[in-house]
């Protein structure tokens, strides 16, 4: 079953039929592989050439393809290991390449400096690829990743992020691509896609339910089946399909009472069964427990051995093959697994040099730009106070070293960008401490404005005097307040407050001056107790290496802001499902204790905070819209400098849900506007509002393009785990046409006949 969102329906006939039969169906402009005879023939012959090789390795190598190195701790180094996230030597005489591995959600992560100097392209956080609502810019930035990873002699990338935000204060939030399944899906499918058209593999991670930072290594997640199938899980099944990744990687925490690296019912069953994933499951680094209960449930590569408690994929599983707790068949097939990685891609056939190859940085900096301009958010701009006029003659910056460059968030997706670090805060204490620093990219926003307004004063000050900064605000054109909140992997954030005393400083400079913007460089939403004094917002996430020129382009309206929220922003700490964060607060005493001299530490007591997931399917904006909550900001939403109108709706049921309607420019300049489609469906745990389709649609002024989408039947249907099926049940189903959640611009139904849908 795939999922389809089409700029152009009449270039693809879409029956019933196709649709049970999960026939796939390009979307935008990036081209997804059909199911053609010469593919089907192709993809026959990779998987049985690794078949074949599988067969070919002895034991010995087949023991030896099954764990990996993590090259900062190996004590025994190879002459060809370069210090990166993993190794996993090759077989030579049979032509089976040496795996080497890079952190890459954000570019090619080269936070542990694998050669003196070293850069990479960096990528806005995930949050604004995902905000772009556009899956063409998402394959075309994999494949710049892709690119640059081979050319940094890399064949796997550790990418492909697609974990649901469940709680707003996750710490590796940016990284994600929000809180929708179906956007998360067709988003991470697409940047893999990309990152695998350079003969290189990436994997799909971190699966699954791993939502939250805190004692990620420790805690339970609970929740559903069917719930989870109906969230998370399409997420990223939406994402296999679309991007048939060469690998999946587990997670550390538990689901449902077992480790996600040793989980039977998770690979095993629901992604090697009835998803047909025929890739191979390597673990996160850190994340094994176990040999022969892992070998089992489908667990097939160790990843990082060094960080593991014990090489639990080394003479373990040679033991346990030789007495078969392990059957060599299920060794051979964990081989096979990762073989079909190595021939699909097309990695075995064209093997990554071994010395660096030349960058175009320039031409890789115009995508990471183009992400960040497509990805921000115009949040609010009251009296049209933005787009700047270029007469403005004093213009004050405010904050966030807006002098000098902009926010980067913290951890593994960490890149050390072209251009440099002008600021790098190193951390004290956290579980972050240990390999993450607060950095900023070289793209100052002070600079990139002063070009914009060459005739105009344009002045920064600081910020850390709130009263200062009001001084200098007042009598300005404009004040431009850069406002930060850091977010890294392995900790989350305690408060979605800004911090260091922001909201004052924010509250002082809109008293100074009405004429006031606010620039967010976050990893995800804040509260803004100071919104309704404030005339524009502009949610710049993190905005890569770039991110100072794009911001300049949007506030003066070169760029016309398109990007739409892939996230509800909560009016209020307590509207998230789950506050304080699961297991903080006993953290937090047992590192004080620890600290402190005491025996009541982390490596004394582990903490496994078991946290149920009582939402269920209904995350983020389903469950606000099901419970009548007001957020500060809807996922979906986001303002342009034009306007659009709807209109021309035409719903059809049957064995589908077929919608379609008409997009105007109705303004003065030309922009992109993503229409969004919604239904409302489930009859399992009630009726929720769902997002179906969406496009991304650029017009001239006055330009009326028909959008078409055609829906796949899982967004609308129940998971019946009784008869392992989806099931439509046959009925009326409201549909809206909006521009966020819950709006409903234009609205009709669609009568559906019962529909049954294998997994």
């Amino acid at each position: 079953m795939k999922v389809f969102t089409r700029t152009r329906p009449t270039t693809v006939a879409v029956s019933a039929i196709a649709l049970a039969a999960g026939a796939p169906v390009a979307a935008q402009q990036a081209p997804v592989p059909q199911d053609s005879a010469a593919t089907a023939t192709a993809t026959t012959a990779a998987e049985k050439r690794a078949e074949d090789l599988a067969r070919q390795m002895t034991r010995e190598e087949q023991l030896r393809y099954v764990h990996g190195y993590f090259p900062p701790m190996s004590k025994d180094k190879p002459a060809d290991m370069i210090s990166s996230a993993g190794y996993v030597p090759g077989i030579p005489r049979l032509g089976i390449p040496t795996l080497r591995e890079s952190d890459a959600s954000l570019g090619v992560a080269n936070q542990i400096e694998q050669r003196k100097g070293d850069v990479a392209t960096a990528l806005p956080a995930s949050l604004a690829l995902a905000a772009s609502f556009d899956p063409d810019l998402a394959y075309r930035g994999g494949v710049m990743i892709g690119g640059e990873a081979r050319a940094k002699t890399f064949n796997v990338l550790l990418a492909g992020g697609a974990n649901l935000t469940r709680d707003p204060w996750g710490g590796r939030t940016f990284e994600y691509l929000g809180e929708d399944p179906l956007l998360s899906g067709i988003m991470a499918g697409e940047s893999i896609r990309g990152v695998q058209a350079n003969h290189i593999i990436s994997t799909l991670k971190h699966f699954a339910l791993n939502p939250q930072e805190t004692l990620r290594t420790t805690m339970d997640a609970r929740i559903d089946e069917a719930s989870l199938r109906e969230s998370d899980l399409l997420a990223f099944q939406i994402a296999v399909e679309r991007g048939r990744p060469g690998s999946a990687m587990c997670a550390y925490n538990k689901v449902n009472t077992h480790w996600a690296c040793e989980n039977d019912w998770l690979l095993n069953q629901v992604l090697k069964r009835d998803w047909g994933y025929k890739g191979w499951v390597m673990s996160d680094w850190g994340a094994v427990h176990s040999t022969v209960k892992a070998a089992n449930a489908g667990l097939d590569q160790q990843s990082g051995r060094e960080l593991d408690k014990a090489m639990y994929f080394g003479k373990p599983l040679a033991d346990a093959v030789a007495n078969g707790s392990v059957a060599p068949e299920r060794l051979r097939d964990m081989n096979r697994r990762i073989l079909w990685g190595v021939t699909t891609t097309g990695l075995i056939d064209h093997p990554v040099p071994l010395t660096a190859q030349p960058i175009d940085y320039a031409a890789n900096a115009r995508v990471a730009q183009e992400v960040a301009e497509k990805g921000s958010v115009l949040l609010k701009n009251d009296g049209n106070l933005l787009p700047l006029a270029r007469t403005a003659r004093k213009i004050v910056l405010i904050g966030g070293h807006a002098d000098v460059g902009v926010l980067s968030g913290g951890g593994s997706s960490q890149v050390r960008s072209v251009g440099g670090a002008p600021v790098e805060i190193p951390l004290t204490e956290g579980a972050a401490a240990s390999f993450a620093r607060v950095t900023w990219h070289a793209s100052s926003p002070l600079a990139a404005i002063r070009a914009m307004a060459p005739g105009a004063q344009v002045t920064y000050v600081d910020g850390r005097d709130p009263a200062a900064a009001a001084a200098a605000a007042r009598g300005a054109d404009l004040a431009i307040v850069f406002a930060l909140q850091w977010r890294t992997e392995a900790q989350d954030i305690e408060t979605l407050s800004l911090p260091d005393n922001q909201d004052a400083l924010i509250e002082a400079v809109a008293g100074a001056n009405k004429r006031t913007a606010v620039v967010l460089e976050t990893g995800g939403p804040v509260l803004m107790p100071w919104l309704s004094k404030v005339p524009a917002v502009l949610q710049a996430w993190y905005p890569g290496q770039k991110g100072g020129e794009a911001i300049a382009n949007i506030l003066f309206g070169v760029v016309n802001p398109s990007g739409k929220l892939p996230m509800t922003f909560v009016a209020s700490e307590d509207q998230a499902p789950r506050h304080p964060i699961p297991g903080l607060a006993d953290m937090k005493a047992a590192d004080a204790a620890k600290k402190a001299g005491g025996t009541y530490g982390m490596v004394e007591r582990e903490l496994a905070p078991v946290v149920p997931y009582a939402e269920g399917a209904a995350v983020g904006y389903r469950s606000f819209l099901r419970t009548g909550q007001k957020p500060l900001f809807p996922f979906g939403h986001g303002l342009s400098y034009t306007q659009f109108r709807y209109g021309g709706l035409r719903v059809e049921g049957g064995q589908a849900m077929r919608v379609s309607f008409d997009v105007t420019n109705t303004g003065r300049v030309a922009g992109a506007d993503v229409p969004q489609v919604y239904a409302t469906a489930g009859r399992r745990d009630g009726a929720t509002v769902r997002l179906v389709g969406f496009e991304r649609v650029m017009l001239k002024p006055g330009e009326t393009r028909r959008v078409s989408v055609v829906v796949d039947p899982r967004l609308i249907a129940d998971y019946d785990v009784a008869g392992k099926r989806w099931h439509v049940a046959a009925g009326a189903y409201p549909v809206a046409v909006g521009r966020y959640a819950g709006d409903k611009a234009l609205s009709g139904t669609a009568t559906m006949k019962d529909v049954q849908v294998k997994p």
